[in-house]
């Protein structure tokens, strides 16, 4: 049985992950992703896997999890990467946080700014779901050829 989460775990879980992604380690933060989770994004269903973009489509395991970050990572400018938190939400095992992504993808030099919404349950210490809305259009855009 699952222990209830309360607002102040989820907020140190969701803090740690942030700190993790900003640091920039697929590995470390794929640490903070339960076994099987739920991983969804926002885009139009035929836009996922794209060769473009390939770290954009569903997911559902840990090792997962670090294949996203490392195909981030592979697929942008490192030097070129700024992530802007503006508030984090908790309510219980939920958390969202909204902010804007700068990227610049590496394939076309295009940089680009996108609005997020992340929406995170944690469970017994570790993200169970990653779903994330951002402004697609802007990600399509940088990558077009």
């Amino acid at each position: 049985m699952t222990a209830v989460t309360t607002s102040t775990e989820t907020r140190i879980v969701v803090e740690e992950l942030l700190r993790r992604i900003g640091a920039g380690d697929p590995a470390a933060i794929a640490a903070m992703y339960a076994e099987e989770c739920d991983w969804k994004l926002d885009w139009p269903e035929a836009e996922h896997g794209r060769a473009e973009t390939p770290w954009i489509r569903h997911r559902a395991s840990r090792a997962d999890a670090a294949a996203h970050y490392r195909e981030i990572g592979e697929n942008h400018v490192p030097e070129a990467v700024d992530t802007r938190v503006e508030s984090i939400l908790v309510d219980g095992a939920d958390a969202v946080v909204l902010g804007e992504i700068r990227q610049t993808a590496r394939s076309t030099g295009r940089a680009y700014r996108a609005r997020f919404a992340l929406h995170l349950t944690v469970e017994d210490g570790l993200v169970t779901r990653h779903h994330v809305y951002e402004d697609s259009l802007a990600v399509a855009q940088a990558f077009a050829r």
